[in-house]
């Protein structure tokens, strides 16, 4: 970028003393010459940084523009007594990356959370069928029979009708836990009434 002879950036090239904690005073004051060395000078090490935490080139690339868009409006706050301009603008970068990756992360588990939700079958609704059919006596009988955890697990998902997911926040156990419980006690049931194909 060709500069004005007179300008301070120019000032501060021709010296070679290309201070970044100076480039930041001018930037805060709104010099765009000032900004546009100072990217020329540290775009490449925000560049890198947000590669290396992201592992993609295009979300780096972007992370950069909002880092640098993040300098050019608060290069004010910069303080040389707090570290070097540097550690100040590296600092932002980390930030910015780290968001970008939590964000990514939040996106994939809400993606998770809605497929797992509306693909994964509540309960197994071919067993409550064949519960359901069941002479209703011999079923409490063999219900009761259950250990108190199993008995818990398979009131909860087939008579009270929640999901295991449902089941297990009531319960405050896992839902692995919760499906290990229920699955033990449909083979319990099995044994009590063999007529159940499970």
């Amino acid at each position: 970028m060709e500069m004005l002879a007179d300008s301070p950036v120019a000032t501060l090239a021709g010296d070679r003393a290309q201070n970044l904690a100076e480039l930041l005073g001018l930037v805060a004051a709104g010099e765009r010459q000032a900004f546009a060395e100072l990217y020329r000078l540290i775009a490449w090490k925000v560049l890198a940084l947000a590669t290396s935490t992201l592992r993609d080139s295009s979300q780096a690339e972007e992370v950069t523009q909002e880092v640098f868009l993040e300098i050019w409006q608060r290069a004010s706050n910069f303080d040389a007594a707090k570290g070097s301009a540097s550690s100040w603008v590296m600092r932002i970068a980390h930030a910015r990356s780290v968001d970008r990756v939590r964000q990514a992360q939040a996106a994939r588990n809400r993606d998770g959370a809605y497929f797992q939700q509306e693909f994964e079958p509540e309960f197994d609704s071919v067993v409550a069928d064949v519960l359901r059919n069941v002479d209703s006596h011999r079923l409490r009988a063999a219900v009761a029979e259950l250990t108190p955890l199993q008995r818990e697990a398979v009131t909860l998902t087939f008579y009270t009708g929640h999901s295991y997911r449902e089941a297990s926040d009531v319960l405050g156990i896992p839902r692995a836990s919760m499906k290990t419980r229920v699955r033990d006690g449909l083979l319990a049931l099995r044994r009590t009434l063999p007529q159940l194909h499970i």
